[in-house]
């Protein structure tokens, strides 16, 4: 068995790993994490899952590698450079999913993001039926923060959620499975009148974070991108509160300092926050 890789020194580069599919518009997967990590100043380092040819219209088609490929990608990471945040997106499949938990569990990482990714912004599936089991009982309980939207949330749970007191037992079950902490998206919610409410639950207490709700199309990536931030804060030493508080303000102006591209869901501005901070 490897051993698990170095945690990196104080005063080191944050080394953040992404493990999702490709996206060739540029907006979600792969391309949005590595922007992302690239704005909040950790070093992004990938392992591919599958190639995905999409725009702001569709998804037109999935070509996902073979789990040996994921896994040779994640040991090549693990075995040189480490990482001190890693971040699951599409996986697609139970093989990928059971190829990632076994490198995650192998290189002995902690601050584990998973963003449930299932459905594209224009419907298309983008993860296997039977892989929701393997996501729920190989890769739950090895995360730390685990980020559904609500869609997601009602595959993972099986309840329907409307209201704060199914988004808190949805919430509830999710720890369940194992993972330490849930960020429920509010970005479904219609029912926050002009506001968009993410919910953590830490297993014990529920915190808020709260943000103007942007009626816009161009949102395309914004869950990818949020957990990406997420796991960059983590990288950097951040505590999970912190570091989901960095990201809604993140997504926030990517969302609000829109780049207008694309004849459908374009995507958000990565470089958004990065010029608000400059502003200051």
């Amino acid at each position: 068995m490897t051993a698990p890789s170095k945690v990196a020194k104080a005063g080191k580069v944050a080394r953040a790993l992404t493990i999702a599919g490709s996206d060739s518009g540029g907006g979600a997967g792969i391309q949005a994490d590595l922007k992302t990590f690239q704005e909040l100043r950790a070093f992004g380092m990938s392992a591919i899952t599958a190639v995905t040819a999409q725009n702001t219209l569709g998804v037109r088609g999935i070509y996902p590698l073979p789990a040996e490929a994921v896994r040779m990608q994640i040991d090549a990471i693990g075995e040189d450079i480490g990482a001190d945040a890693v971040k699951t997106g599409m996986l697609f499949g139970d093989e990928i999913i059971v190829a990632v938990a076994e490198g995650i569990r192998r290189f002995g990482w902690r601050n584990v993001v998973v963003d449930p990714v299932m459905i594209a912004k224009g419907g298309a599936s983008l993860l296997q039926e039977q892989a929701v089991r393997a996501l729920k009982e190989s890769l739950l309980p090895l995360a730390m923060v685990v980020t559904p939207n609500i869609p997601e949330a009602e595959v993972l749970t099986g309840i329907a959620i409307s209201g704060v007191t199914a988004k808190k037992e949805a919430a509830k079950r999710l720890a369940d499975f194992g993972a330490k902490h849930v960020v429920l998206k509010g970005g479904h919610d219609v029912s926050e009148d002009g506001q968009a409410v993410d919910l953590l639950y830490d297993g014990r207490d529920f915190h808020e974070f709260r943000s103007a709700r942007r009626d816009t199309r161009h949102t395309h990536g914004t869950g990818c991108t949020f957990a990406a931030a997420i796991t960059a804060e983590l990288a950097k030493g951040r505590g999970v509160a912190e570091a989901v508080e960095v990201a809604k303000a993140f997504i926030q102006a990517a969302i609000e300092d829109s780049l207008e591209l694309g004849q459908g869901h374009g995507p958000t501005n990565h470089w958004a926050y990065r010029e608000r901070e400059r502003a200051r």
